[in-house]
């Protein structure tokens, strides 16, 4: 009976590294894109910083995909 349980707690360990390490992913690509924009913005000479907007937007959008793609199959 313990057997069982060690391989429940296994599968939801390795399921929280999954989705915690999609999270870091998330996380990170929100700071690089947001940090690129606002170079870019500076670089480019804009009052309105529409790539530190667009950017994060797109990063996020790519990222939802990828996690509806990965998880979809999956019950």
């Amino acid at each position: 009976m313990t057997d069982i349980g060690n391989k429940k707690r296994n599968t939801d360990n390795s399921q929280l590294w999954k989705y915690g390490g999609m999270a870091m992913q998330f996380f990170a690509a929100i700071g690089i894109t947001v940090f690129l924009g606002l170079k870019l913005d500076h670089l480019i000479g804009k009052s309105i910083p529409v790539w530190a907007w667009l950017l994060p937007l797109l990063a996020i959008t790519g990222i939802i995909i990828k996690v509806f793609r990965e998880t979809a199959g999956k019950k």
